[in-house]
């Protein structure tokens, strides 16, 4: 435990002295200013009017103006953009040992080689969480600032909930592009990776197959697929569950029995 908390304290600092978590976060808060220029289209019947397309994109991807609508956009942009975005930390966590060459200094340290992954991961977790946070908060001031219409408490309670839960469903599909930045020793193949996998997770759900589908499993429980695809099964987050644990393992695995010579 010691061991965690000491490698986890350098992650830590690496992180404070990057530039990396401001640019990931004004990434993130595209999605609710984003969905906030929506509602302000869809509000403002003359507006949509002159803008023309941009008020049928509007109306196709948003529907109305109001909280619900507005919530759900939300989610489902944490579902899609969180696939990409939550992988360039894990890709940027693990794969800059070896873009900076520091991959032999930090496996000669005496520390289990399993506590700087679990320390990793923690740090994953931690900046993927933060920023979900961030971006509900961004959200409901931009929905308080465009007056959207009210909005009860149970349904803004709930739209946090289903937009926490897309997060983390999302955030434990991270393992598998760790693995990837570990085996692929830089940032390219993960991302590629991550890549690769959502436009899967697209062309898998669009078959009728996406709730068995790990990476597909997120955004049908944002609502994206429309509410008869919310309400996915006990399998679903089984599925997302196991497929975690298992690039946990084989990330572990990797640093601990693979050949990290550079």
């Amino acid at each position: 435990m010691n061991n965690i908390s000491q490698t986890t304290r350098v992650e830590l600092l690496k992180v404070r002295r990057s530039k990396m978590p401001l640019l990931t976060l004004i990434a993130f808060s595209l999605a609710p200013l984003a969905g906030g220029f929506f509602m302000f289209v869809l509000k403002d019947p003359q507006l949509a009017q002159r803008m023309g397309v941009i008020s049928m994109k509007a109306q196709i991807v948003a529907g109305t103006a109001d909280w619900p609508t507005y919530m759900s956009l939300l989610a489902q942009a944490v579902a899609i953009g969180g696939i990409l975005l939550f992988s360039l930390i894990a890709s940027w966590i693990f794969g800059r040992e070896y873009a900076d060459h520091t991959i032999s200094d930090l496996l000669a340290l005496p520390t289990p080689r399993s506590a700087i992954v679990l320390a990793k991961f923690g740090l994953v977790l931690l900046w993927s969480i933060l920023l979900t946070a961030a971006i509900i908060l961004i959200g409901l001031g931009v929905g308080a600032l465009l007056d959207l219409p009210q909005a009860s408490a149970d349904m803004l309670r709930q739209s946090t909930i289903t937009l926490a839960v897309t997060a983390l469903l999302t955030i434990l599909l991270l393992t598998p592009i760790a693995f990837v930045a570990s085996a692929g020793r830089g940032y390219l193949p993960p991302m590629g990776a991550a890549i690769l996998l959502l436009i899967l997770a697209q062309l898998v759900a669009a078959a009728g197959w996406g709730e068995y589908f790990p990476w597909s499993i997120p955004a049908l429980y944002s609502g994206m697929a429309g509410p008869a695809y919310a309400d996915i099964g006990a399998a679903s987050f089984l599925i997302v569950a196991l497929v975690g644990l298992a690039g946990l393992l084989a990330t572990i695995a990797w640093w601990e029995l693979a050949d990290q010579k550079q």
